[in-house]
């Protein structure tokens, strides 16, 4: 019989079929109703064995410290279990999912000549009698006659899998790297990675020197996302700046995993490999994380996989990202040639005009066809020639040349131009050739220069195509924003004259930026106080937003520059903006000898109550619901009461603007938010005491917060003096 085994599976070269094999002759040799012959895995750890399931092959795998097998493969001793379910190693799942009943086992280690044991065979419920020690010598002896053949179909499995994994690895690797689109690239890269590694997901990132951050993109196309973050935050961030291989079993048992990001997405991450993307010259260009592998942990060999597989696409992402810097680079510089309004044409080092932005074109009055590739000295003829004279000149000294209001002819026009001809130089300074920019400074753009000194750039456009009706008055709606400086007095007590125009100078020329920026125009300044619009002259569809997002500028950058004053031994600045979107009247008011282009109306005036009920509320922005209701974005902010404000008989909503904060100004802001909403329904519901301990619960989790603070006050004022008639409108008494 031993040597009828020895001669079966000696025949046979799959694993699967050896497995199989032995698992029909020893359970017909000992008589019983079933077997499993289980392989140890090294790498892994594990224990498999493989049986056919209709027309697939399916593996079982459990870890080789647990059941019974585990047991007899850890000791190297076979065992005989005649009550399986009285003994305590013994694992009920396997029945209770099979609808199999397990009695008795018998389990003997899988053991080598030389004794190795690398593996064991189990055999469940023999038909007639108790399994005895002549069974357990005969399964020792069945298995250690099969082990040799065993061991060898192991180790040819493991060849072909290894030369199959080799091959696939020249041919994904040959594929990402021939490549040169940097998101395709990294597409490519990351999907490549998840499947070689039999995981969830993984992520490519790289690092921008630059800003000294590593970033990823997620998602194709127009719907592409980068997330950025500093170079040394995270599992990333650890093996880049290190350049050490992480690999982590359990991430929840890891103090370098950061569980807020499971948290946001309700993705689960139970183990991570994470390598350093190396390039030929030892240089960290980045970090691939890959999460969950299916199966358990990730390997040594996964590891080895990977870092290989990272070092041969490293010179493709160096490629990639070369491309992709030179492509931006290239789009840059059209773009911004093609939005210029001053005409550039260059010439190449024999002469001929190589390119020529569309401002040219439109200057020159010419077609591409007409001037490029064309002789420079054939086109700047006649009363243009003295162009050439000056690209000669500068050919020549290698020094730029500038004419002021002269004179070019293009067909029948005759144009006012300001011409700049400069040297086109190599990095090594070898000479490129020559670029002329062509500013047209005739009179409607000398017109448009001069009114922009006195008033905003915009409006002046718009004037000169509107002409008198924008100046004469026009109803419109816009967002108007007021900002005021909080205890301007003692500031300029404490700097004197000079002190407080310098102040005010460095504060404005920050604030400005911030509303120019969203292409807000600036109305007027009120002594420290600023008015601005978005919507007039020129409006769009998000002024809201725009007003809002140049609202928190004003206080993220004013926080900085106070940072910095703090460290001069200099007093901060604190400030108040409120904002109102309504209907008002916009137009050229004042005297015939003295106007200016201004705004009107109550939502005017709403605007600036809001700022200054900033105080009563201590917030720093305060919003209408008329501005809320149209924002497009998303912004944290909760209403903070209704009011009936200072000459009016209507409530209006009023909503504070928290954006500005981090987790150390304003900590734990959602929960906060949510506690607070909930005390002000109560609030207005009149129900004082829930509506008190819901506002308690916000000051909890932030202790700072006065508006928490003020509505407890509130509900024991009104408590103790129960109003008539309650409506859950505040009304204020000052402006």
């Amino acid at each position: 019989m031993l040597l009828d085994i020895s001669k079966k599976v000696a025949a046979i070269e799959s694993l699967d079929e050896v497995i199989a094999a032995m698992v029909e002759m020893t359970t017909w040799e000992l008589g019983a109703e079933r077997g499993t012959l289980f392989l140890n895995d090294p790498q892994t750890g594990e224990l498999y064995s493989r049986f056919a399931q209709g027309v697939h092959l399916r593996e079982l795998r459990i870890l080789n410290t647990s059941g019974i097998a585990g047991a007899v493969f850890n000791s190297g001793k076979g065992e005989i279990v005649h009550e399986a379910y009285k003994d305590k190693r013994f694992n009920r799942t396997v029945d209770e999912q099979t609808g199999f009943r397990t009695k008795s086992i018998l389990c003997v280690p899988v053991k080598t000549v030389k004794g190795e044991i690398i593996g064991a065979c189990q055999i469940l419920n023999k038909k007639k009698g108790r399994f005895n020690k002549d069974d357990l010598q005969l399964l020792e002896a069945m298995t250690m006659q099969a082990s040799i053949s065993l061991q060898s179909t192991q180790f040819v499995e493991r060849m072909k899998k290894t030369r199959e994994q080799e091959m696939e690895f020249l041919d994904v690797v040959s594929d990402v790297t021939s490549e040169i689109e940097l998101g395709t690239m990294l597409k490519k890269v990351m999907s490549e990675a998840t499947r070689m590694l039999n995981a969830d997901r993984s992520s490519l990132f790289l690092h921008d020197e630059k800003t000294n951050e590593l970033w990823l993109q997620v998602g194709e196309g127009l719907g592409a996302t980068e997330i950025r973050m500093p170079n040394h935050i995270g599992i990333a961030g650890a093996v880049f700046t290190t350049g050490q291989t992480i690999n982590i079993p359990h991430a929840y048992a890891d103090l370098r995993f950061n569980p807020a990001f499971d948290k946001q997405t309700g993705y689960f991450t139970r183990s991570i490999l994470c390598v350093p993307v190396v390039n030929k010259d030892g240089k960290v260009l980045g970090a691939t994380q890959v999460l969950n592998r299916r199966g358990g942990p990730f390997t040594e060999e996964d590891e080895q996989r990977l870092k290989a597989f990272t070092a041969q696409v490293s010179i493709g992402l160096e490629n990639a990202q070369l491309f992709d810097e030179v492509q931006k680079e290239r789009n840059y510089n059209e773009s911004m040639l093609s939005s210029m309004s001053n005409g550039v044409v260059t010439l190449d080092e024999d002469g001929k005009i190589a390119t020529c932005n569309a401002a040219g074109l439109r200057l020159m009055q010419v077609g591409e066809d007409e001037v490029l590739g064309q002789e420079a000295k054939e086109f700047f003829t006649g009363k243009n020639a003295w162009v050439m004279e000056w690209v000669n000149r500068v050919e020549e000294e290698g020094e730029t040349e500038y004419a002021a209001d002269a004179e070019l002819e293009f067909g029948e026009e005759q144009l006012s131009v300001n011409v700049t001809i400069m040297p086109l130089l190599s990095s090594e300074d070898d000479k490129l050739g020559s670029m002329i920019m062509i500013e047209d400074i005739s009179s409607e753009k000398r017109m448009k220069s001069t009114m922009s000194r006195y008033m905003d750039p915009g409006l002046a456009d718009q004037l000169m195509e509107g002409g008198e009706d924008i100046l004469g008055g026009q109803s419109t709606t816009a967002t108007i924003l007021f900002s005021d400086v909080r205890g301007f007095t003692t500031i300029t007590e404490e700097l004197g004259a000079k002190g407080t125009v310098q102040l005010l100078n460095d504060y404005f020329t920050i604030m400005v930026d911030c509303i120019t920026r969203e292409e807000g125009m600036l109305d007027k300044f009120i002594g420290d106080a600023i008015m601005a619009a978005f919507g007039v002259p020129v409006s769009h569809d998000d002024d809201e937003d725009r007003a809002m997002r140049a609202a928190v500028a004003m206080i993220t950058e004013l926080w900085e520059w106070n940072k910095e004053r703090e460290s001069n031994g200099q007093m901060p600045v604190d400030m108040g903006i409120g904002l109102n979107t309504d209907n008002v009247v916009s137009g050229n008011i004042g005297s015939p000898k003295r106007m200016d282009y201004t705004m009107i109306g109550d939502g005017v005036n709403l605007a600036a109550r809001l700022e200054s009920a900033c105080k009563q509320y201590a917030a720093r922005i305060l919003i209408s619901e008329n501005t809320y209701t149209k924002l497009r974005g998303t912004f944290r902010a909760r209403e903070v009461d209704r009011v009936v404000v200072k000459g009016k008989t209507e409530a209006v909503a009023v909503y504070e603007v928290l954006d500005y904060h981090n987790e150390e100004t304003f900590p734990n802001v959602m929960e906060v938010l949510n506690h607070f909403k909930d005390g002000l329904e109560k609030y207005r519901g009149g129900k004082w005491d829930p509506a008190t301990k819901a506002f308690k619960e916000a000051l909890k989790l932030n202790p700072g917060d006065f508006v928490s603070t003020m509505y407890i006050e509130r509900c024991a004022q009104l408590k103790a003096d129960p109003p008539k008639k309650w409506d859950g409108v505040w009304v204020m008494t000052s402006k």
